[in-house]
């Protein structure tokens, strides 16, 4: 597996090896001691699926507060999608910072986003399916998330503004200046 660090310490693009033929492929999309020895240590427990029909659909920005905070590791199965984490850790040298990346069902990219990161995602095509994986279930009481346009942290989405489609719940998110951010940022020790 391929590994690629990003600006936000801790948030991951992966890109498992494919073995192609004439066939098509064969890839091994998940393999727990193949991120650990990436330095992952999540421990998956419930896998997630959503299909978006039209292309401009944002989902998020998401999280879960603690105790129910999850660790994420997203692909795309149809189509394109442009991933966006954002660092919500208190401390951080990077706290409030974005990275995006484009994750490709032909390309098959996955982002980890730890615990601690808003996460989101626009779709860039019609037809577009994403997976993801999380480290604890899922919790309403701790669902959780910050408007897609916030202007604090200026996200520099790849589409027109004015044909975003939102789910009702995402287009009333909070702001990134309301929040007060439980999580918390613990350097790696030497």
């Amino acid at each position: 597996m391929e590994v690629k660090t990003t600006a936000l310490p801790g948030v991951l693009v992966l890109k498992p090896r494919r073995f192609a033929d004439s066939r098509g492929y064969f890839v091994e999309t998940y393999n727990q001691r193949g991120l650990a020895e990436a330095g992952v240590s999540a421990q998956f427990v419930q896998d997630n699926q959503s299909f978006s029909a039209k292309a401009g659909t944002i989902r998020g920005l998401h999280f879960q507060l603690p105790p129910a905070a999850q660790t994420k590791l997203v692909r795309a199965l149809r189509g394109s999608i442009f991933d966006v984490a954002v660092d919500l850790r208190q401390g951080s040298p990077t706290f409030g910072r974005w990275i995006g990346e484009t994750l490709t069902a032909s390309g098959g990219e996955q982002l980890l986003i730890p615990r601690g990161f808003a996460h989101a995602f626009c779709t860039l095509e019609d037809d577009a399916e994403v997976a993801y994986k999380v480290d604890d279930f899922y919790a309403p009481k701790c669902d959780s998330g910050l408007i897609w346009n916030d202007p604090d942290l200026s996200i520099d989405w790849p589409i027109d503004p004015a044909s975003v489609i939102l789910s009702d719940k995402d287009a009333k998110l909070g702001s990134f200046k309301a929040f007060a951010s439980p999580f918390r940022y613990e350097a790696a020790s030497p």
